[in-house]
């Protein structure tokens, strides 16, 4: 494996694919599956247009990407694994100590191939939720940012695929195929996590969604960066590389949403913006609500014997596992683990190594607020009173220990009958998106945006903001 990318086969990589015909027969002939997937389910408009997109020449820290013109279906999807640091070791579990697997024990061939197939499954399907967001983009700048995002989701699936053709023999080129196979909200054969078939149905939607949802994938690559599987965790490095610019995405595009309504509302003393073009505060944080709580079940339940035996086995660490100051072991230890019970919060006591579900994604909760509190700033430049602000952890759940019970974004108990009458207050309606959706005009003059979204400080590439990102014309 080097540092730099091999541009001159079907596939580009990093990891020797050249001296491994059979792995390499085997990779080329799902390309074309790969290729009509994308065709079918991919982007729906400016396929054949010139997009400023940035494509992968290297794994180092500095100098890793080029920028250029390039049409999507020309985009040299390829494998790429962070470079090996020196002889490493295994720095959790039963196995620490001991030097990184190069393949793969087959006392955990089953659940290593299951972790690989939901990482990977998570990929093609947010390409497919928001496949017809370019029809109604706000400017070029963020169609350009739309289709980055889908391109490396791609590229985020050959990640996994790679892994499962080079490591798991049949089994694992026949899941390979089904993740090709199942699709975003198909009734027969859906995803596999219950976020990745919720429609995105616009770019409010989009915006939280990357913020939210693929802020979650963040925190997933984090712990399998740490697993003892090497090749594994190598990949998902680099895809933390890729996965950055996804949540920027997210982050500044919902304050640019969030400034651009604070302006409407100063200009016209109003809570009222819809009139004027702008996304109403309280539909913002509607919005909010739902792709928060939603991301919230994508951590799964709080008490997890499953993640117990990935972090004892190795296959699946902690959030910056390394820098912990324990034994990386968590034999002895508690934690409270927060729950509902006759009416009322509760919590139970239970054992640290089967609450790490709560505490990555207390982990991912903290860096949540980080965005919070950036759009809160931005609000306050603006010199308007509202704030936004993440619902209570229990609100909207429909995975884990809050399952069943009905909890107020104010962290509020209250029973079924009350949940359904203020619900409306929480989430968006169909009227809320239908306003939304007779906002979202297509903007495709460079250096113009929709007046419900803000200009960007900066573009991309250190471009201006009036680039052509994409040859329209």
């Amino acid at each position: 494996m080097t540092s730099t990318v091999d541009y001159s086969g079907k596939i580009p990589n990093n990891v020797g694919l050249d001296t491994d015909r059979r792995l390499q027969r085997a990779l080329e002939s799902w390309q074309p599956n790969f290729l009509s997937w994308w065709r079918d389910l991919g982007p729906r408009v400016f396929k054949e247009n010139d997009i400023y997109l940035r494509t992968a020449v290297a794994v180092g820290r500095a100098g890793w990407a080029h920028f250029g013109y390039v049409k999507m279906p020309e985009y040299r999807w390829g494998i790429f694994l962070a470079e090996r640091e020196g002889e490493r070791t295994i720095g959790h579990g039963e196995h620490r100590g001991e030097p990184m697997w190069q393949t793969v024990p087959g006392e955990y061939r089953a659940d290593l191939r299951r972790l690989i197939v939901i990482q990977g499954d998570t990929e093609p399907a947010s390409v497919e939720q928001q496949r017809h967001l370019g029809r109604t983009a706000p400017s070029l700048y963020d169609l350009r940012n739309l289709f980055q995002v889908n391109v490396e989701e791609g590229r985020h699936l050959w990640a996994m695929v790679y892994l499962l053709h080079a490591h798991f023999g049949r089994d694992g080129r026949e899941e390979a195929d089904m993740l090709l196979r199942r699709n975003s909200g198909d009734p027969d054969a859906p995803r596999i996590l219950g976020a990745f078939n919720e429609p995105t149905p616009d770019w409010l939607a989009f915006f939280m969604f990357t913020y939210f949802t693929d802020r979650d994938g963040k925190f997933q690559l984090g712990t399998l960066k740490e697993s003892a599987f090497d090749p594994l965790s190598r990949t998902c490095e680099f895809m933390l590389k890729e996965e950055a610019h996804h949540m920027f995405v997210g982050t500044t595009g919902v304050q640019r949403v969030v400034e651009r309504t604070a302006a409407v509302m100063k200009e016209h003393d109003t809570e009222d913006v819809l009139p004027y073009g702008a996304i109403p505060f309280s539909v913002i944080q509607k919005y909010l609500n739902f792709h928060f709580s939603v991301s919230m079940d994508l951590f799964g339940s709080e008490t997890s014997t499953n993640a117990a035996n990935y972090f004892t086995g190795g296959l699946k660490g902690r959030w910056m596992e390394r820098r912990r100051k324990d034994d990386h072991r968590l034999l002895e230890g508690v934690r409270d683990v927060r729950t509902v019970r006759d009416g009322a919060h509760a919590t139970d006591e239970v054992a640290a190594l089967s609450a790490l579900n709560l505490d990555l994604r207390d982990e991912y909760v903290n860096d949540c607020e980080r965005g919070v509190r950036r759009w809160n700033r931005a609000l306050e430049e603006a010199g308007v009173p509202q704030r936004l602000s993440l619902p209570h952890e229990g609100f909207n759940r429909q995975v884990g220990t809050y399952a069943g019970s009905f909890v107020a974004p104010s962290g509020e108990v209250i029973d079924e009958a009350a949940w359904h009458a203020r619900r409306d207050r929480w989430l968006p309606t169909p009227r809320d998106e239908a306003d939304v959706a007779a906002l979202m005009r297509p903007v495709y003059d460079p250096g113009a945006f929709a007046g419900w979204i803000s200009p960007p400080a900066v573009g991309i590439d250190d471009r201006s903001a009036d680039f052509p990102y994409v040859r329209i014309g």
